[in-house]
C-alpha cells in the first residue's frame, strides 16, 4: 500500500499553476492504535519506525521533501531559502520562493493556513492555534512574503470546529482587546457563550461568563483582512478535526479519550 492523493485534501482555490498544495488526513499510513494511520508527528508517542515510513510516503507522493519544523505556538517565520536543508527549524510559519522547497506545518486541531501570491512566485504556510493567532503569526507570515497583501490568496485547512472549541473568558477578552474598531463586531460574533444547561444560578451576563465556543476560522479571517487580503481571496474552512474522527486527528479529542493523537501536515510549494 502507498499514500494516494485520494487520502489527502487537495485545496480548492485558484492558486496559479506553479503552486502546489496538499493536506494530509489520518489515512494512508502504517501507524496503529490512536495514531492510525498516517501520523507524521515524532513527539506524540508513536513508533518511530512507523513515523519514518509515513513521512517517506509523503515524500514519494509529492516528489519533494517537506521541511518539518518544531512548532511552539509562536510567531517565528522560517525563510526556507536561507536555511540549510539539514538544519533543525523551530518556528510556526515558513516562507519560500524556491522550487520544490516545501513549506510544511503540522496540526491536530490548530488551524493550518496556506498562502501564495497570484503570480505564483512566493508561498508560505502558518500554524495557528489560538495563541499564535492572537500573537500575530498570520500577520508575520504575510509580512515575510514581501508581496502586496491584496495580491495574496489564502486557504484555511481543517481545524477544530466552534462547537468543540471551548475556551475561557480570558481568551475571548484577549481577541476583543486587540480588535480594531471595525473588527469588534466580527470578533465578538466569533465567540458564542457556552450553554448553561438550564441552570438558573449560572450567570447570563457576557461580562461574567467563564466559557465560550470560539470560531477559529472567523478569527483567522478577521486577521487576514486586517493584514490587507481581499475578502474574496480567503478560501477553505469549515472542516472540524474534533468531530470527524474517521478523517482527522484531534489533540482535544485525544485528551477527552485519555490517549495521544497523531499529527497531520499542510504543505505548499512551487513546482
Amino acid at each position: 500500500m502507498s499514500l494516494d492523493q485520494r487520502d489527502c485534501i487537495l485545496p480548492d482555490w485558484p492558486a496559479p499553476p506553479s503552486v502546489r498544495s496538499l493536506i494530509t488526513t489520518r489515512a494512508g499510513g502504517i501507524s496503529q492504535g490512536c495514531h492510525a494511520s498516517l501520523n507524521l508527528g515524532k513527539s506524540v508517542g508513536d513508533d518511530p519506525v512507523a513515523v519514518e515510513e509515513n513521512r517517506r510516503r509523503v515524500v514519494n507522493l509529492i516528489g519533494a521533501t517537506p521541511r518539518w519544523m518544531s512548532q511552539v505556538h509562536g510567531i517565528e517565520v522560517a525563510n526556507l531559502d536561507k536555511i540549510r536543508p539539514d538544519a533543525a527549524i523551530s518556528a510556526d510559519a515558513a516562507v519560500s520562493r524556491r522550487r520544490r522547497s516545501v513549506c510544511t506545518v503540522m496540526m491536530a486541531d490548530c488551524l493550518s493556513l496556506l498562502l501564495c501570491d497570484r503570480d505564483g512566485t512566493t508561498v508560505a504556510a502558518a500554524h495557528a492555534g489560538w495563541r499564535g493567532l492572537a500573537a500575530g503569526v498570520l500577520e508575520a507570515a504575510i509580512a515575510s512574503m514581501h508581496v502586496p497583501p491584496e495580491n495574496l490568496l489564502a486557504y484555511m485547512g481543517p481545524a477544530i470546529g466552534a462547537e468543540a472549541f471551548e475556551v475561557g473568558a480570558e481568551v475571548r477578552q484577549r481577541f476583543l482587546a486587540a480588535a480594531r474598531p471595525a473588527e469588534q463586531l466580527p470578533v465578538s460574533a466569533a465567540f458564542v457563550p457556552k450553554a448553561d444547561a438550564g441552570d438558573a444560578n449560572k450567570p447570563s451576563d457576557d461580562a461574567v461568563r467563564t466559557k465560550w465556543h470560539a470560531n477559529i476560522y472567523a478569527l483567522a479571517e478577521t486577521r487576514l483582512l486586517r493584514a490587507g487580503l481581499r475578502p474574496s481571496a480567503v478560501y477553505g474552512g469549515g472542516l472540524c478535526t474534533f468531530s470527524d474522527s474517521e478523517r482527522f486527528f484531534s489533540h482535544r479529542r485525544g485528551i477527552h479519550q485519555g490517549q495521544s493523537s497523531g499529527r497531520m501536515a499542510a504543505m505548499i510549494w512551487l513546482d
